[in-house]
């Protein structure tokens, strides 16, 4: 497993201070409002300490310490910035979206293994699981309760299989 995970992007500045309007890329901002420092990659060589960060509509606006104007903080626009998974507090049962990629997709019925997750879709309404399927081919599956039966990260996702949802199985 990662222990830097992508946290979201820089979208802009906001303001003349240095502060950044932040796309985070969680189920809720709640996620980030304890977290103190940011990385711009996946080790941490590049940290980013957190002065000051809220909730800004669906965004987060966020201040750097020694970011201090306008012109510092665009340096950092488009960035994907990361944080340490250790930071991040997880419910009981989630997952981080980082561990699905690459686990066996197994059929919750029969406990076969028809694939991998190789890759989380977002599509607004909600996240897909692409799934790479081990006969050739790709398929979507809503990652919804009626679908997604179990999520183990040390197995695969189980998955209930319907007629019609991954053809080429």
């Amino acid at each position: 497993m990662e222990k830097y995970l992508e946290a979201g992007k820089i979208i802009n500045t906001h303001g003349v201070r240095g502060e950044m309007k932040m796309d985070a890329w969680s189920d809720s901002l709640e996620d980030y409002l304890k977290v103190t420092q940011f990385y711009l990659d996946k080790t941490e060589n590049l940290p980013l300490k957190v002065e000051k960060i809220r909730p800004f509509g669906k965004f987060l606006l966020v201040k750097f310490q020694g970011i201090d104007d306008m012109d510092a903080a665009l340096k950092y626009k488009n960035k994907t910035i990361f944080v340490d998974r250790d930071d991040l507090t997880l419910p009981e049962g989630a997952v981080f979206l980082a561990d699905i990629i690459g686990l066996d997709a197994i059929n919750f019925e029969s406990g076969d293994v028809f694939g991998k997750v190789s890759d989380v879709v977002d599509k607004g309404s909600g996240n897909l699981y692409e799934i790479s399927l081990s006969s050739g081919g790709k398929c979507l599956v809503p990652a919804v309760d009626f679908f997604i039966k179990k999520i183990d990260v040390e197995k695969g996702v189980y998955i209930n299989v319907i007629e019609g949802l991954c053809d080429a199985i």
